[in-house]
């Protein structure tokens, strides 16, 4: 039986708010209790009620959901964050990250990867959207991986690990066996000279393959 997740939703724009309010609740295992139009709503709602996860747009009045994650972690509150952007820039992903934030994910991503978001980082885990991996390319050094060649399903997988998603979402996502998904794992771990999934994802990036 699978535990029910409750969540604060925060977007200024009520259209986007209610659509996702409808989507996410649609899916059975995911309960809207707090719902902002802003950053100071969400953080007056948060004293007086307790949730699992934030999900907040990063752009709006008063306080900005970046402003308002960092504001939570000022007041002790460590409840686990995910911010939503149209903008994928690279200031965005750092305030983030440096606010605190567990999660950040472009809005056009597709309903299962947001749930799959919301439960990943509720349960502990951080993620970022495979969208945002450009932004820190050409960061990086490059890479002796660089000639290494991955094939169509290798790639795949690597995309959804570098997005935060588990053996057991990956299977889910690609309608292959949690076993499949290890073996394609080892693969990639070889290929890459790799020694975890962290190291392979960054050495995939440096190498221009994610």
């Amino acid at each position: 039986m699978s535990t029910r997740l409750r969540l604060a939703l925060a977007d200024d724009q009520a259209l986007v708010r209610k659509g996702l309010r409808a989507l996410l609740e649609a899916l059975g295992d995911l309960d809207i209790v707090i719902e902002a139009a802003d950053g100071a709503a969400l953080l007056a709602a948060l004293q007086g009620t307790q949730v699992d996860l934030i999900l907040s747009d990063i752009r709006m009045p008063v306080h900005s959901g970046i402003e308002a994650t960092r504001l939570l972690r000022a007041r002790g509150d460590y409840t686990p964050v995910v911010l939503l952007t149209t903008f994928d820039e690279p200031g965005l992903m750092q305030g983030a990250v440096d606010a605190g934030a567990q999660g950040y994910l472009l809005k056009d991503a597709e309903p299962e990867a947001l749930a799959a978001a919301i439960r990943t980082v509720a349960a502990g885990g951080r993620l970022v959207s495979p969208q945002s991996l450009a932004l820190v390319r050409a960061r990086l050094p490059s890479d002796s991986a660089a000639a290494v060649r991955l094939t169509e399903r290798e790639l795949a997988v690597l995309r959804l690990v570098a997005g935060g998603y588990s053996n057991k979402e990956i299977g889910r996502a690609l309608n292959i066996s949690d076993g499949t998904v290890k073996n394609h794992l080892t693969e990639i771990l070889a290929r890459l000279d790799a020694r975890d999934r962290t190291h392979a994802v960054m050495k995939a990036i440096a190498a221009r393959l994610l």
